[in-house]
């Protein structure tokens, strides 16, 4: 039978702010029907897991429930995980409607989780061809009693923490260079909110930018070559874009607004920002070259803020505070309304355009969440202690 993958086909948004998505579910087999569309989400697609323990069962889980698998037992499993996690990771994987077994491989030289990783990409990637986000990373920032705080760097589920600032300041805003280990950030550690950019292979870092008033949210385009960022340097907090290495510095938007979180469409030319319209908050976009702001209409999800352009361009997630702070996604091209997912802040889409991270308040702590937006299903990452915030997914 010929191999055939898994992709969505369309999404169309129903009323009350339902949203019902066509997904094509294409396995190793030949005829698998069209899922029909259904309000709020996508079934999950179901497996089922055995042989695995410990550490390389609890990843597994993890990364496969973040992307649109449920377990379920092994005779109403589509595809059928086996293998084992004595030493190293060896897995299997059985089609049961084309008969076959479409996936074997053992995995050496590196630690369980590591390796659990690699197979459940390897898994991924047979089945569905999205790109693999098992071994990416999040930085985030981590907040402690007082107000200071650091960033830090983990895998994307939050396990081996790592703080790459101790300069114990407030610090705000992480953003991955694409591409390369490094970040950018804000931090009051010279007492002005400058942006710092940090090459995380050596631990270098230089103040990128440190004018008087504002210097954050900054962001890099796909290519590297620019960066957008919020300054107030002319008064009021205004988008502003520059070369990478700091030239070419332009101002881009001129409103008494407060406009802040700009995120960068995938093809480079457009910058979509937060601003204020006559004191309400809407999302716009702008282009890089500069000219008149265009509305990006979030009708029916207010105060949107936090935007963030999915990496395959189809959708903008963000937040809206309403009564509370919501997770919204909704297509790039305003061709729908959006939809409410789930509680939450500050978003940031992994590279398959479907996975965000984002955090969310438990217990009067901020933790961070990965959330898998077709399904709806998201699963806590470990936590450092403190308040968890502010992530940004490795591009």
């Amino acid at each position: 039978m010929k191999n055939i993958y898994i992709h969505l086909a369309n999404i169309l948004f129903l009323t009350f702010l339902f949203v019902a998505f066509i997904t094509v579910v294409r396995g190793q087999s030949g005829e698998i029907p069209i899922v029909a569309p259904v309000a709020g989400f996508t079934p999950p697609i179901p497996i089922s897991i055995s042989g695995f323990s410990g550490t390389a069962l609890e990843v597994l889980n993890f990364d496969l429930y973040v992307q649109g698998f449920k377990v379920v037992p092994a005779d109403q499993a589509q595809y059928q995980i086996s293998g084992s996690s004595d030493g190293n990771v060896i897995g299997r994987v059985t089609d049961k409607y084309a008969r076959k077994e479409i996936l074997s491989r053992s995995y050496t030289g590196a630690d369980m989780r590591r390796e659990a990783h690699a197979f459940a990409d390897d898994f991924v990637s047979t089945v569905t061809g999205r790109p693999k986000i098992g071994q990416t990373k999040i930085a985030f920032k981590v907040e402690q009693a007082g107000g200071s705080g650091e960033i830090y760097v983990s895998d994307f589920d939050g396990h081996n923490p790592q703080a790459i600032t101790t300069d114990g300041a407030i610090v705000a805003a992480p953003a991955w260079v694409p591409g390369r280990l490094a970040l950018y950030y804000t931090s009051y550690k010279l007492g002005n909110p400058d942006i710092f950019y940090q090459d995380l292979s050596t631990g270098q870092r230089r103040n990128f930018a440190g004018f008087p008033g504002l210097n954050t949210s900054a962001a890099v385009s796909p290519n590297g070559s620019k960066v957008a960022m919020i300054l107030s340097r002319n008064g009021d907090p205004n988008v502003w874009v520059c070369d990478a290495d700091g030239s070419n510095l332009k101002q881009l938007t001129f409103t008494r607004a407060d406009d802040s979180c700009p995120c960068w469409s995938p093809d480079g030319q457009w910058i979509c920002y937060a601003t204020k319209i006559k004191s309400h908050r809407q999302l716009a976009k702008i282009s890089v070259a500069g000219g008149e702001p265009q509305i990006v209409s979030t009708s029916g999800a207010p105060n949107p803020t936090e935007p963030d352009w999915s990496p395959d361009g189809k959708w903008i997630a963000f937040t809206s505070q309403g009564g509370e702070f919501d997770i919204c996604v909704m297509p790039a091209d305003g061709s729908a309304s959006p939809v409410v997912l789930v509680p939450g802040q500050h978003p940031s889409w992994s590279p398959n355009s479907r996975t965000l991270v984002y955090n969310q308040s438990i217990g009067y702590r901020q933790v961070l969440s990965v959330l898998d937006v077709f399904t709806k299903q998201h699963k806590n990452a470990a936590r450092v202690a403190g308040d968890d915030s502010e992530p940004a997914w490795e591009k």
